[in-house]
């Protein structure tokens, strides 16, 4: 059996990947790594996502960075931020014995600058989302001038998502690239046509899917405003009483903080994560295993050592930030032919996340209502019944105490015996939920004048007939019934526009859009970037500069000028624009230089 120690990584990988508990490569690694290794051509591997591509392409790449030099020698490119993040943190848990190395992820929806700071300081790896590199590349930020490898992960999902431009533009100013490794689900025509035009000879790497999941596994969703993620979790848990379970979150502090919340208000409950000592890891999984404890609270890495078959419940306190990890996770449950159920709690505009990850899975998600008050209580009445009534107390107790109890209670009648007995089991389930607020996500109404306001994207402009403010006005207050008054700051371009909300109705308003069709175009809608040239910047005039590439996943590419052209001030909507020059699209200029 091939094992990691096999293969011929320098030292300091092999010493972190064995760290990380790997031991047994999959399938597309043991055909990949030693490939590249000895031969770092180019290559195209054919995998579905939760194959290990990561790692595949990751530890040869590392291999070969010459730390001693400080200029950008590889570059990966992702379609979304979520899977740039997951990539640079796998990079920095492989290379955090390379002494020096240094590798930087860039994306759009955050602002840019902090990024900047950050390649300023050199980076010998750089992951990125294709409309942010660009972006930075304008900038005279980024040059691909002395990049060798060049990675693209989920090739078609990139060209799904309408990167192509931005993909070849990119491939024709990396001069000097020498391997280009692509990595795709499907050998689509648009991934063949990229491989023919940028691509030398290469050796192609095929391995068969192994990411649907367990069928016996519920997957449900719950969605509720941001804010109200813990107290959702805690009714979640007490609607549940039976737990035994694993409560996922994305980082450490999060599981120490929902950890220590949960045993303050009496929840056995334990967190498990890597800032934990060995000994003390052990004793929590001891607890664990013997019932102790009806759940844990652990981060993706820390859960990999967990080997249980009776875990009844994952709760997604927070959705992985890779897809992939979900089929990890909720295969924790339903193991040995048992069933289970995987819980995620998301926000309004984490919805379609849900929709993406059930393509990975292959499995439908059911949205269900967080519970209420009264349906927690009557829920924890039934279950304590049922404790009742399948009671087996030893005989020796009915001997010993079984005299006392009947001379004690002989004059209460049963039905208040019973009465008191539930009582004392409910009554601070009842004091919890005597009021409790309705936590499933919607339009708040009541503080819908709230003078906080948040800028949001649309994927529509005027080549799809929104030609003025009213137009978008009228097509949002169409789409989710709010309001006209309420949209304010109204920018119409081209191929999208921009308009403010007030912030209590935000997710509401994404949320119901994002189901929505425009002459059959599905709508995008998000938050716009509130830095670099996709967001508000305080001395821009009030104008918007041009849309930010990386973060509207390969929108505006062209960068446009501030103005509502059509001045929507006709119908009292108030355009954000104080330029009302036409656009003019920034012409790309291509060194001319061909690749060695």
């Amino acid at each position: 059996m091939v094992t990691f120690n096999d293969f011929s990584l320098r030292e300091e990988l092999t010493r972190a990947v064995s760290e990380m508990g790997f031991e047994t490569p999959t399938p597309i690694q043991e055909q990949v790594i030693p490939h590249l290794l000895s031969q770092p051509n180019d290559i195209i591997g054919l995998a579905q996502t939760g194959t290990g591509k990561t790692a595949a392409f990751g530890l040869p790449l590392l291999h070969n960075i010459d730390v001693a030099h400080r200029h950008v020698q590889a570059l990966v490119l992702s379609p979304t931020r979520e899977l740039c993040m997951q990539i640079q943190e796998e990079f920095q848990k492989y290379g955090r014995y390379m002494r020096g190395l240094q590798t930087t992820a860039v994306y759009g929806g955050v602002p840019i600058g902090g990024q900047i700071r950050e390649l300023k300081r050199g980076a010998h790896v750089i992951v990125a989302t294709p409309g942010r590199l660009i972006d930075l590349m304008e900038r005279k930020v980024v040059s691909l001038e002395e990049v060798e490898y060049i990675v693209l992960d989920e090739a078609d999902e990139m060209l799904n998502m309408g990167f192509r431009e931005d993909i070849e533009f990119i491939l024709k100013n990396a001069i000097n690239r020498e391997h280009t490794w692509l990595f795709s689900a499907t050998m689509s025509n648009d991934v063949r046509k990229i491989a023919k035009r940028f691509m030398s000879e290469w050796k192609e790497f095929a391995v068969a899917a192994e990411n649907t999941t367990n069928e016996n596994i519920d997957h449900q969703y719950y969605v509720t405003n941001h804010h109200n993620r813990f107290d959702t979790l805690r009714r979640l848990l007490d609607f549940t009483p039976g737990i035994y379970g694993i409560i996922f979150t994305r980082t450490k502090n999060d599981a120490q903080e929902v950890a220590e919340k949960l045993m303050r208000m009496g929840y056995h409950v334990s967190p498990l994560h890597g800032d934990m000592d060995q000994k003390m890891r052990s004793k929590v999984m001891d607890r664990f295993k013997s019932k102790t404890l009806q759940a844990i609270v652990a981060t993706d890495v820390a859960a990999r050592g967990i080997d249980v078959n009776d875990i009844t419940h994952v709760i997604n306190y927070e959705l992985p930030e890779d897809p992939e990890v979900y089929t990890h996770r909720s295969g924790r449950t339903a193991r040995a032919g048992k069933s289970g159920i995987c819980m995620s709690i998301v926000s309004p505009k984490e919805i379609t996340n849900i929709r993406q990850i059930e393509r990975i899975v292959k499995s439908q998600f059911h949205k269900s209502d967080i519970p209420d008050g009264a349906e927690v209580v009557r829920k924890r009445l039934f279950y304590h019944l049922e404790q009742i009534a399948t009671a087996e107390p030893q005989k020796d107790f009915a001997n010993v105490y079984l005299s006392t109890i009947h001379e004690r209670f002989q004059d209460m009648d049963k039905d208040e015996l019973i009465r008191r007995l539930i009582w004392l089991q409910l009554k601070d389930t009842i004091d919890i939920y005597s009021d409790a607020k309705d936590l499933n996500a919607g339009y708040d109404t009541d503080n819908r004048r709230s003078s906080g306001t948040v800028r949001l994207y649309v994927n529509i402009g005027e080549k799809d007939g929104i030609s003025n403010a009213g137009k978008l006005a009228g097509f949002v207050t169409d789409a989710t019934d709010i309001e006209g008054e309420l949209i304010t700051r109204i920018t119409v371009r081209e191929v999208s526009s921009f308009f403010n909300v007030p912030a209590t109705a935000a997710e509401f308003i994404i949320a119901a859009m994002s189901q929505k069709k425009h002459k059959g175009r599905k709508i995008r809608i998000e938050e716009a970037d509130q830095g670099g040239r996709g967001g508000f910047r305080s001395n821009d005039r009030g104008g918007f500069k041009g849309g930010d590439r990386g973060g509207y996943k390969g929108g505006d590419r062209g960068g446009f000028k501030d103005g509502d052209r059509d001045g929507g001030k006709k119908r009292g909507y108030h355009s954000q624009s104080t330029d009302n020059k036409p656009y003019k699209k920034r012409e790309r200029t291509y060194t001319g230089k061909k690749r060695k």
